[in-house]
């Protein structure tokens, strides 16, 4: 997949296209990206992803302080790159382009700068100052324009309704199972790793402290989780606790992501990871002192290997 700005200068065979914000890249979207496939093999033309970055809530400000990212831009490239599509354009979203209508934002965008000849829509999608970024707003601008609409049903899942927003919710609940299911693969989380203070290693557990890339990515709730970690291009399987540390740090408000990995020893700093959620095992706890803290350590790992196995 080849990724562009709005801004270069793009050369596209017939191209057909779809527009999307892709936050968490779930199955309702792989349900549109399939169908966007579909339609280029039949159109004899290139398949188009045109997406919005960064999120619109986020420049606009809405409500930003309970409002978190499934993807960072990164993440979002990775995984609409795992569907096959043959170009991704990234429109640098500001408040002035908030103001085009949807026909407006069709005519600059995808018309005049790339040509498009098939536009796909979802059933419900909207999209525009005006709202009217559907089959039937669009229908006018189209047949001046000289594209064609094609309108996608409805995606129906077995497990219920799939959006970025149910996702979020489930992940803020721990949910990570859940989640999983409605993004067809685990949630995961790309980081650094950081200097920590070296107490998981005094207890046999060494740690590494993951920064994320992105500050405004989506933390799942507090908690111990049983991961799969990417790190210099291998798997490794471990346990992560997400909190405030209160058996270390009862006085600290600063919450840290902290996994430790089975099978490998040694120094990751500045070293980046991707760490993948599995499932939430248990609460985060405060215990009497450290040597308890241990023993509960040796019991989530032995659960949580037996549960990645």
């Amino acid at each position: 997949m080849k990724v562009w700005s709005i801004d270069d200068t793009i050369s596209l065979k017939r191209p057909v296209a779809t527009i999307g914000i892709f936050d968490g890249v779930h199955r309702g979207h792989g349900f549109i990206l399939d169908h966007l496939k579909a339609q280029g093999e039949a159109h004899g033309g290139e398949t188009v992803v045109l997406t919005l970055w960064p999120h619109p809530r986020i420049v606009l400000n809405k409500d930003l302080h309970d409002f978190k990212l499934l993807h960072t831009r990164q993440e979002k490239i990775r995984e609409l790159d795992r569907h096959g599509i043959d170009h991704l354009v990234i429109v640098p979203f500001t408040r002035e382009i908030a103001t085009l209508t949807a026909c407006g934002f069709v005519q600059d965008y995808l018309v005049d700068r790339l040509g498009i000849e098939v536009l796909l829509v979802g059933y419900d999608n909207r999209f525009g100052k005006d709202r009217k970024g559907d089959p039937e707003g669009l229908k006018m601008c189209a047949e001046k324009n000289r594209y064609r609409i094609e309108k996608l049903p409805e995606y129906r899942s077995e497990s219920g309704t799939v959006s970025s927003s149910a996702i979020r919710e489930s992940i803020l609940k721990g949910d990570l199972e859940s989640a999983g299911k409605m993004l067809g693969y685990d949630y995961y989380l790309s980081g650094s790793i950081v200097e920590g203070n070296h107490i998981g290693r005094q207890m046999g557990f060494p740690t590494a402290n993951i920064h994320p890339l992105d500050p405004n990515k989506l933390i799942p709730m507090n908690g111990v989780y049983a991961i799969r970690t990417e790190l210099r291009g291998k798997i490794y399987k471990g346990m992560l606790n997400i909190g405030f540390r209160p058996t270390i740090d009862s006085a600290m408000a600063v919450k840290t992501i902290e996994a430790h990995l089975f099978d490998i020893s040694g120094d990751f700093y500045d070293e980046q990871v991707v760490i993948h959620f599995v499932k939430r095992v248990r609460d985060e706890m405060k215990f009497s002192g450290l040597e308890a803290l241990k023993q509960q350590l040796n019991k989530d790992k032995t659960a949580i290997q037996g549960l990645l196995q």
